[in-house]
């Protein structure tokens, strides 16, 4: 497998390089030169079915042994044998429980793994990076998490000041490893983002630290996360509905690669919470960037929704050059405008989207608890909500599958002002709150950004 970049100027890849690049250098994301159909499965376990999905994306970088070695390796560390389990809500309505990973959060799927991969080509090259990654609450724990005492990687996650929750921040200022850095930005998720597009488009910064990139815009975290919509599609007799929260995209967008791959889904409702950026695309084809709104599921609270250039491309009939021009474009102007021709050839038909606001968020997560007991995340909560408002009107379709992303005790207490319960977190991460931080604090300057890097990575 061959990878190319979204902007067409950057030099193809092998799966190895493109896993340790993260960003092209032309500015573009990777993406698989083609997207390989899903051979007929004799899989029993997760993890079989994983090897079955990802081998045709890393060989011949990565043999069946050794991707089934580090498979059996990333997903041993979550709670539940079937990694991913499926409940069920009502008589069409079902949740994916993606949290059962170290971090409680979706990202675990894909990050407990990806680290393994580093960790393994690295050690293969003799060699040593510097991750940098920005988080909106869950990505930087679970990175963290997933190279935490690695040999080979310091790690620098950039998160929000004051926009993230206790958990989430917790998980990652209370780690330990010297190799571990977390940074609050004074600024949002979004000047997070940017600051890190920034730091890979300065070449020389870039060549001397050696960066790499564990956020979506790495390939291999959005390859690793369309193995859980294969086994959800392949759970059912019926092609399924997916409802995903998303405010970065890249989690529904693994789901559309598993539909072109050939997993029986017939089509993705996107949920956002208040800012809305995603709904108003989808529905209305309306992208233009608006002020960040501070909302209970801080996960979302994202105007620029950086795996939005993987499909761009794709609607754009794979043109990097046409693909560079929209965003340069977004970028000066804050708007996005698509053909809608191109809409109607990869969006329209395949998306649907609706934005829950915070009391329609909490009315859910109370409605939930009310009908099967269930106490969900305010983010999980946006994708039932939204599935419950669209799927409704397909009386004769067929099951519908919300993404839960998150464990109710990363938001206690949002879960707790909706249920009046509090949910507890699992034993080992009951003393968390508890527990010594260490973080810095630095302002939104790519300059200070830089020399801060510099600085707590330097032996």
């Amino acid at each position: 497998m061959r990878y190319v970049s979204t902007r067409g100027q950057a030099p193809e890849l092998g799966f190895a390089d493109a896993l340790l690049c993260g960003l092209a250098n032309d500015g573009g994301l990777y993406v698989p030169a083609e997207f390989p159909a899903l051979r007929p499965s004799s899989a029993r376990t997760y993890v079989e079915r994983a090897v079955e999905v990802m081998l045709p994306f890393v060989e011949p970088d990565l043999d069946e042994i050794t991707l089934t070695n580090l498979c059996d390796e990333a997903y041993a560390s979550f709670r539940h044998d079937a990694v991913t389990p499926l409940v069920q809500l009502d008589h069409r309505n079902y949740v994916m429980e993606l949290f059962h990973g170290p971090t409680l959060a979706f990202k675990d799927v894909a990050l407990q793994l990806v680290g393994r991969m580093f960790d393994h080509v690295l050690a293969q090259r003799g060699e040593r990076v510097t991750i940098v990654g920005a988080t909106s609450g869950d990505t930087g724990s679970a990175a963290i998490d997933g190279v935490a005492g690695c040999a080979s990687v310091d790690i620098v996650i950039l998160y929000p000041l004051g926009r993230v929750s206790e958990v989430q921040r917790r998980q990652m200022t209370t780690v330990t490893a010297s190799n571990v850095h977390a940074v609050a930005v004074e600024g949002t998720f979004d000047d997070c983002q940017d600051l890190v597009k920034a730091m890979f488009n300065d070449a020389p910064f870039r060549e001397r630290n050696r960066l790499a990139a564990v956020n979506s815009i790495n390939w291999a975290r959005v390859m690793a996360q369309t193995v859980y919509y294969v086994v959800a599609a392949e759970t059912f007799a019926r092609p399924i509905t997916v409802s995903v929260p998303t405010g970065n995209f890249g989690n529904v967008l693994a789901g559309w690669i598993a539909r072109q791959m050939g997993a029986p889904i017939d089509g993705f409702i996107v949920a956002t919470n208040t800012n809305d950026i995603l709904d108003r695309w989808i529905g209305h084809d309306d992208m233009s960037v608006r002020d960040v709104v501070p909302s209970l599921s801080p996960s979302m609270d994202i105007q620029v929704s950086s795996n939005v250039e993987r499909l761009l491309f794709e609607m754009n009939g794979r043109d990097g050059g046409l693909t560079a021009e929209q965003l340069t474009r977004f970028r000066a102007t804050g708007r996005l405008s698509v053909e809608p021709d191109q809409r109607v050839a990869v969006l329209d038909g395949t998306f649907r989207s609706a934005a829950i606001d915070d009391p329609a968020t909490l009315d859910e997560i109370a409605r939930l608890h009310r009908s099967c007991g269930m106490l969900v995340d305010p983010h999980t909560a946006t994708g039932t909500a939204a599935a419950r408002m669209l799927a409704a009107l397909d009386d004769h379709a067929g099951p519908v599958v919300t993404m839960a992303t998150a464990h109710p005790a990363k938001f206690p207490d949002a879960v707790e002002r909706a249920t009046g319960v509090h949910p507890a977190l699992p034993e080992h991460l009951a003393d968390l709150l508890e527990r010594p931080e260490r973080t810095t604090t630095v302002a939104a300057d790519l300059a200070a950004v830089e020399a801060l890097v510099e600085q707590l990575t330097d032996p």
